[in-house]
């Protein structure tokens, strides 16, 4: 018996390793060319697309970095070498020495508060209700720029209580507790028998048996109280004796004289002082009479102390040289609190539920697990948001533009804030301009550099 072959299931059978290539293993000509492309081709391709992406590199960072180290080392105009000089004069100068305090007190401040608070925002805003309504809320300021956010502060900060609005909030607590005298302003006639003593007033000496007359203008009519009466000499009789009126009436009316449409000076503090000791106190009557029935014979000076005429309270000076950068400051945490909160909510938000919930079953306390499982978890995040601030703050420059007035902003200089002021705020000095910018790269640098390692460390 014959076995006949099959021609074409045998004799043209490809050779083994054509079967394996067409298998999906790669013949040793092509591996290392991934997609079939030459090795020129694919330089030439990353080329293309990473060219754009260099020259705009080149030349809106390395370029302006390098020209601004150049520039520097030269004159204020660019055209002489000076070498160090800039450098020099940078740290030799008093407000460049304050601004770099200042920035160190942002430093170590801003950044901190702002982490703290938004730990504290995303913690409490995980146990409230409306949750999302609430972080809408204290995100919102992020979307109001440094110029926005200074002009409004500037507007909550300002001294008069009538437009400020902290200002009208601590007025209206002081005004609560302490309300202002109603007679403030007050003053005496020129040549009359009142003179300035100590903020207040006194008499010339008197006796008791006498009338001591206290006339007293410069007071606005609705200022008066409303229980005012029409003024009026006291009865005669013993002890001193007196009247404080307004000695003024749109009738008209004699100076020093207490006339029928002049009113009398209500709840008046007077006292009667002997070698300049008070030996009695009392308060004028609605009519603003005033007696002293048990004083014994002797010359006496009667006195308006000058807490009759206090100015009323008016607020604080937010924005003046002593508080301008805490406010500063302030303005900053409202701007970026929420943009904290933010972050720190997403790392809670991967937290593993099951070691918060094993802590609370093995007996710990809220702030316990808050401070030993929840804080160490999410440190990464505080790092990152911590860094991030730190750098924001070292270049915070509009805000203390804008907010702190041109009295203060000596005292609420940075290092941003006199590098602009230097290179174009007037001098014009672009030598010294250029070294406070370099100072500035180098004062984030670090930061920067410290950020990078991280992420490259996590692997991001």
């Amino acid at each position: 018996m014959t076995v006949t072959s099959d021609p074409a299931g045998v004799q043209d059978a490809p050779p083994r390793s054509a079967r394996a290539g067409r298998s999906g293993v790669a013949s040793p000509r092509h591996r290392g060319n991934a997609g079939g492309r030459r090795p020129g081709e694919a330089r030439l391709l990353a080329l293309i697309f990473l060219g754009p992406a260099v020259l705009l590199l080149l030349a809106l960072v390395c370029y302006p970095i390098a020209y601004t180290v150049w520039l520097s080392l030269h004159s204020g105009d660019g055209s002489t070498f000076v070498g160090l000089d800039n450098y020099v004069e940078m740290f030799t100068s008093g407000s460049t020495r304050r601004a770099i305090l200042n920035n160190a007190i942002w430093v170590v401040v801003a950044p901190t508060v702002v982490t703290i608070l938004g730990l504290l925002f995303a913690v409490l805003t995980e146990r409230v209700k409306r949750a999302t309504a609430l972080k809408t809320i204290l995100f919102m300021p992020m979307a109001i720029s440094f110029l926005a956010a200074g002009v409004t502060f500037r507007l909550v900060y300002d001294e008069n209580p009538d437009r400020g609005l902290l200002n009208a909030v601590i007025v209206g607590i002081h005004d609560a507790f302490s309300p202002p005298s109603p007679y403030h302003g007050a003053r005496v006639r020129d040549g009359g028998p009142l003179t300035a003593a100590d903020g207040g007033f006194q008499s010339a000496p008197v006796t008791p048996g006498e009338v001591a007359k206290l006339g007293l203008v410069g007071l606005p009519p609705d200022r008066v109280p409303a229980d005012a009466a029409t003024a009026a000499e006291p009865d005669t009789g013993t002890g001193l004796r007196g009247v404080v009126w307004l000695d003024f009436s749109r009738d008209g009316g004699e100076p020093g004289v207490v006339d029928t449409t002049e009113r009398g000076l209500p709840g008046m503090t007077v006292e009667a002082v002997v070698d300049g000791r008070t030996v009695a106190t009392t308060e004028t009557d609605a009519a603003g009479r005033f007696t002293f029935p048990d004083l014994p014979s002797g010359t006496y000076v009667v006195r308006l102390p000058a807490a009759n005429f206090a100015e009323p309270f008016n607020g604080v000076t937010w924005l003046g040289p002593s508080l301008i950068t805490p406010a500063l400051i302030a303005a900053y945490l409202w701007i970026w609190a929420g943009f904290a909160m933010v972050l720190i909510t997403a790392g809670l938000a991967a937290l593993p539920r099951e070691a918060l919930e094993a802590a609370r079953v093995d007996g710990a306390t809220e702030w316990q697990v808050f401070r030993r499982v929840t804080v160490p978890l999410v440190r990464p995040v505080l790092v990152v948001v911590f860094v991030t601030l730190m750098i924001n703050v070292l270049k915070i420059f509009d805000l203390v533009y804008v907010l702190a007035p041109e009295a203060s902003q000596d005292e609420a200089n940075v290092v941003a804030l006199e590098m602009y002021r230097v290179s174009f705020g007037g001098g014009l000095d672009y030598g010294l301009g250029s070294a406070l910018a370099v100072l500035l790269f180098a004062l984030v640098l670090p930061a920067m550099l410290f950020n990078i390692r991280r992420m490259r460390r996590e692997g991001l």
